[in-house]
């Protein structure tokens, strides 16, 4: 097996953490903030009209001169018109997630965009490198947002995927700090993928009130619900409830869709709506209880990490 392309040189950036693109949390600001730090920022495009979307990247450009990329959904229905920006506003870098690698790898790398796809299960991962990916995201259960129905944790999942590809994985599932970076890297990963830690920052978009209640967040305060749908972590609020209450009362997959409708989501995260809304978060949130700025996540991680790297006694029994 040839050696792994290491994640900083792949991305220009200088420490291998990548900030997660985030719906309704991840603009401008959070993204040229992690890039200004010595990450890689990511807009997440899933929840911005293609307008929106080149405006964030304009914003971007203008705030930073250092690497960012785009997070893509590929199930977004204005796909198409979203990578056509991307590849106009010169972005040399796309993730993408949900949905089949194989259809806009080859397309992006022609017009010489590095591409990273998110999985959660070897099956897909061998997928992505046969698409011709640069790098894979091995997203574990205990992550925020969309998931794997596999329920696959971190610890598990990273050396499976490892183990199976030739091409730099990244880590991501419960890291938020240089301790967990540690544990991923000694699993073999090329880097990490850093969410729910800075959904809780100061640059994030994310509204206070999601905010607030991501530093309230104790343990088991999320859970992975909707797999008849698609899997999704969530907090436990009103919202989450009416989903429990609607399992109870035996609702097939058209009503749970009709419960989940459209917008949950930006209600919750983005609009604040505590109640009715969505609050996609991961189980890292029970360990989050105060917001900072993005550039000093980055920065303690990295001494945290470093701090371990350095003890040799850390590795030895």
């Amino acid at each position: 097996m040839q050696e792994k392309l290491s994640i900083t040189k792949l991305f220009g950036i200088d420490y291998p953490i990548i900030q997660g693109g985030m719906i309704w949390c991840s603009g401008w600001e959070l993204a040229s903030a992690v890039s200004n730090a010595g990450g890689l920022g990511l807009i997440g495009s899933g929840s911005m009209y293609p307008d929106v979307l080149r405006d964030h990247i304009r914003k971007c450009k203008h705030a930073t001169d250092k690497p960012f990329g785009v997070n893509v959904p590929l199930l977004y229905p204005d796909i198409d018109q979203h990578l056509e920006i991307i590849v106009e506003e010169g972005v040399k870098i796309v993730f993408t997630s949900a949905g089949n690698p194989a259809k806009y790898t080859g397309w992006l790398k022609d017009r010489g965009i590095t591409v990273v796809h998110v999985v959660a299960n070897t099956k897909f991962a061998k997928k992505c490198e046969d698409a011709g990916v640069d790098a894979i995201v091995a997203e574990g259960f205990e992550a925020g947002g969309h998931n794997g129905r596999e329920e696959t944790t971190t610890m598990c999942l990273i050396p499976m995927i490892v183990d199976s590809v030739s091409v730099p994985v990244i880590a991501a599932g419960g890291i938020g700090c240089g301790r967990t970076m540690a544990a991923a890297m000694c699993l073999g990963a090329s880097g990490v993928q850093v969410g729910s830690r800075f959904a809780a920052s100061l640059e994030s978009s994310a509204h206070a009130h999601f905010k607030e209640q991501i530093l309230a967040a104790v343990e088991g305060s999320t859970e992975l619900t909707l797999k008849e749908i698609t899997p999704v972590r969530l907090l436990k609020n009103p919202f989450y409830q009416s989903v429990i209450a609607a399992y109870e009362r035996g609702a097939d997959v058209e009503e749970l869709t009709l419960l989940l409708g459209r917008g949950r989501a930006k209600r919750g995260m983005f609009e604040g709506d505590l109640v009715e809304g969505e609050l996609e978060i991961g189980q890292i949130s029970a360990r989050i209880d105060a917001l900072e700025s993005a550039g000093d996540i980055v920065k303690n991680m990295v001494a945290e990490y470093q701090a371990i790297v350095q003890n040799s006694s850390f590795f030895h029994f």
